[in-house]
């Protein structure tokens, strides 16, 4: 056999066994399917894909996927994910209840993001994070919180002390369902202790807003905190003036209003544990217990006492 014909028989066979397979793999989506399945492990999303078909047929859903988008980080337990939807649902429906609006209010006090706010902070990763959100999403769709009938104040915050706080404790108004509850996972969240050192004069120039002080920048001291039973400052005083542990936290910037206060030469550090407000779910928290295996009424029920749920149209 002449050396053409040998270069014609070998170029038939890499044909039937590479060329051939490869053409029929790409028509039958077999690049497809093996993109997926590098998708799948490198980001450890089993549901990514699937998550992919879910859409958002109401301005209320798309609302609440905007809320998640911009509260909860998107890798978060789906568990969570859907807990966290169920809250912004449920607080959009109530202001909209008290305002008798038929419409989405979107300054309600929550954050929120569009689509191309989304593919901002999401960049490259958008289809993956935004399907996860939409999947938390539909598969709560409708469903909201109620107590006695009515939808709850649905408070979050990113990470409480390692307990949460009693609604009075932070409004003056007691609400039945949002008692101190346990949320120790938060002691595992990301910067839950922080120091922060302000100088004395910031300090003493922040809080003069609230009356005066009775003595200068130099000579300013804390006395020893009062404290709720779950560790939050209630009352404190800076030189002659007595304060709210929120009215420090809000003067100054601090990440909580469970902290502590040291005069160290001409600053004061202080220390906080969580970061938020306090009542109400914790967002780490919800974490926590979504990675203890609860599904998100039982998280949600965990952090707002004695709810129950409801299905609006």
């Amino acid at each position: 056999m002449g050396k053409k014909a040998v270069g014609m028989l070998v170029g038939y066979v890499l044909l039937a066994v590479i060329g051939i397979p490869v053409l029929v793999t790409a028509a039958l989506g077999g690049f497809r399917e093996e993109h997926m399945t590098e998708a799948k492990a490198l980001y450890g999303l089993e549901e990514y894909w699937n998550a992919k078909e879910y859409s958002l047929d109401t301005e209320l859903e798309r609302y609440v996927a905007g809320v998640v988008s911009a509260e909860m980080p998107a890798l978060f337990p789906m568990e969570a994910l859907k807990a966290q939807a169920v809250a912004a649902r449920t607080y959009q429906v109530r202001y909209m209840k008290q305002s008798g609006s038929e419409e989405v209010l979107y300054d309600v006090g929550q954050a929120y993001l569009d689509e191309q706010g989304q593919r901002e902070k999401w960049s490259a990763q958008y289809e993956t994070y935004a399907a996860r959100i939409r999947q938390a999403v539909a598969e709560t769709k409708g469903e909201i919180m109620v107590y006695e009938g009515e939808p709850i104040l649905a408070a979050f915050h990113a990470q409480s002390s390692g307990k949460t706080e009693n609604s009075e404790n932070v409004w003056v108004q007691e609400i039945p369902y949002l008692r101190s509850v346990d949320s120790s996972g938060d002691l595992e969240a990301p910067d839950h202790e922080t120091t922060t050192a302000l100088s004395a004069a910031f300090v003493w120039e922040a809080l003069r807003q609230y009356g005066a002080l009775g003595v200068s920048a130099t000579d300013l001291t804390f006395s020893k905190p009062v404290c709720s039973e779950a560790g939050y400052v209630q009352q404190i005083q800076a030189g002659n003036l007595t304060l709210t542990g929120q009215e420090v936290r809000e003067a100054l910037g601090l990440r909580s209003t469970d902290f502590t206060v040291q005069r160290q030469g001409d600053q004061f550090l202080f220390t906080t544990k969580g970061y938020g407000h306090g009542a109400g779910m914790s967002q780490y928290g919800a974490k926590a217990l979504a990675e203890e295996g609860m599904d998100y009424r039982e998280i949600l029920q965990h952090y707002y006492t004695g709810i129950s749920f409801e299905k609006i149209a």
